[in-house]
């Protein structure tokens, strides 16, 4: 069996999978993580074993440790370089702790890629080679897959998608970039347009959630969209039309046989994905026609611990 720890700002996921990538146990609990690395590295070895006391396992049937992390990271080196989510995490080398810890082979990814590399080996990218993979939330993430392969570049972090820019001196976006995808497209972002063109005095049946609740969140925005809001309209076929532009572009990079959406915004459902789609066509050249499917993930929340677990299954069986 093998271990996927997926930590987290907020929570750290461990599940338990088998050589057939079944997931047979999980378990979550609270981060902790303005406590420090120190702290953070206990609760998962906390965690671990109580997912391996609560089910009546132990370490010795553990082949292999993934471990997947938020932030810009040395992947080879198995080092967190910072983490906005994990603020006193600064060039941790996240990997050999756990290694050490939990004395069994462990990997390191990227959170966004191993979420990626769930989905590919056990979700919506089963059967594809070539896959690129966004999670949609206050912030896009990304992940490629190339020739069965995860894609890091020199440095360690290829794949920022949602910090690929789509319009020159646009929208100021949390990386410090203006005009990234992410200023547009993400559930933040959205939200955030709408509040904005709102409190500019734009007439909208939005107006009343945010006098009700103090904000407009992006099921909002969709939600009246679907209603027929005028406003809601603009700002989510705005998000659509910045997805189905990025869609247009990645095609160009590495030709992926399938694009998967992932997140909290995929709660959307079928108005966002028939919107991409709508985009992406209306984008896409004319010279032949594109195979390319585009299409919602499928393991929800596991998909970080199951991309984390494969990924140590994978190692595994390079290794044999």
């Amino acid at each position: 069996m093998f271990l996927g720890i997926d930590l987290g700002g907020t929570n750290i996921k461990v599940g338990c999978l088998d050589s057939q990538l079944a997931l047979i146990y999980k378990i979550s609990q609270a981060t902790n993580a303005d406590m420090g690395p120190d702290v953070v590295v206990d609760k998962i070895c906390e965690t671990v074993d109580m997912l391996l006391s609560e089910n009546g396992l132990t370490m010795d049937i553990i082949e292999g440790v993934g471990l997947g992390a938020p932030g810009p990271a040395k992947i080879e080196e198995g080092i967190v370089i910072s983490a906005p989510n994990l603020p006193q995490f600064k060039n941790i080398p996240i990997r050999r702790i756990i290694h050490e810890r939990l004395a069994k082979p462990t990997v390191f990814e990227n959170d966004a890629n191993a979420a990626c590399w769930g989905e590919y080996v056990a979700g919506a990218g089963k059967g594809v080679r070539d896959m690129m993979f966004f999670t949609l939330g206050t912030g896009i993430g990304g992940g490629i897959i190339s020739n069965g392969e995860l894609i890091h570049g020199f440095s360690d972090n290829a794949a920022e998608l949602g910090h690929m820019i789509i319009h020159r001196d646009g929208r100021p976006c949390a990386c410090g970039q203006q005009g990234c995808v992410e200023a547009y497209a993400s559930a933040g972002a959205t939200a955030k347009r709408a509040t904005e063109a709102v409190e500019a005095g734009a007439k909208s049946s939005l107006k009343k959630k945010l006098k009700e609740n103090g904000e407009i969140t992006c099921k909002d925005v969709f939600g009246h969209y679907a209603a027929g809001d005028r406003l809601a309209t603009k700002i989510a076929e705005g998000t659509s039309s910045a997805l189905g532009l990025l869609c247009v572009n990645l095609l160009h990079i590495t030709g992926p046989q399938r694009i998967v959406f992932a997140g909290g915004m995929i709660a959307a459902g079928d108005i966002l994905l028939e919107r991409i789609r709508h985009h992406f066509r209306q984008h896409i050249w004319p010279l032949k026609e594109e195979p390319l499917e585009i299409c919602f993930a499928t393991l929800g929340g596991d998909a970080g611990i199951i991309g984390t677990a494969a990924l140590a299954l994978h190692e595994y069986e390079r290794n044999l």
